[in-house]
């Protein structure tokens, strides 16, 4: 009986150190990570027939930040191959998008929802710094 006790609670101790090595590992990357990574920037954008407002944003290579869209009219598309986006932005609806540049130049984001005449010059330029 004497073992049989011994022998649980050595199940039990083991059992709390993996849980506890598993959770520590969980935890530890987050600790790590930058500023930025734990409270991105947020960009609002508005999307509306033929244009982007704003037009121009400039964002610093490697930091993330949430562009949020709207639309104030339709239904709108967002997408930039480069930058790694595209999603649609539903009239009334806000859409969460993180973005992490990893390479500096300038990029087009357009609609790929066509929404009209004026739809060829819808259109947004991101700039991204080192």
């Amino acid at each position: 009986m004497k073992t049989m006790i011994i022998k649980n609670k050595m199940v039990t101790a083991t059992f709390l150190a993996v849980g506890f090595a598993i959770a520590l590992a969980a935890v530890t990357p987050k600790t790590r990570l930058a500023r930025a990574d734990v409270n991105p920037k947020v960009i609002e954008i508005t999307a509306k027939k033929f244009e982007f407002t704003p037009n121009e944003i400039t964002l610093k290579k490697g930091e993330p930040v949430i562009l949020r869209l709207t639309s104030t009219d339709r239904v709108h598309g967002f997408m930039s191959k480069p930058l790694k986006v595209d999603t649609d932005i539903a009239a009334g609806k806000t859409t969460d998008v993180v973005v992490r540049p990893d390479t500096a130049g300038d990029f087009t984001v357009i609609c790929d929802h066509y929404c009209g005449i004026g739809h060829g010059n819808m259109k947004m330029k991101v700039t991204v710094v080192e």
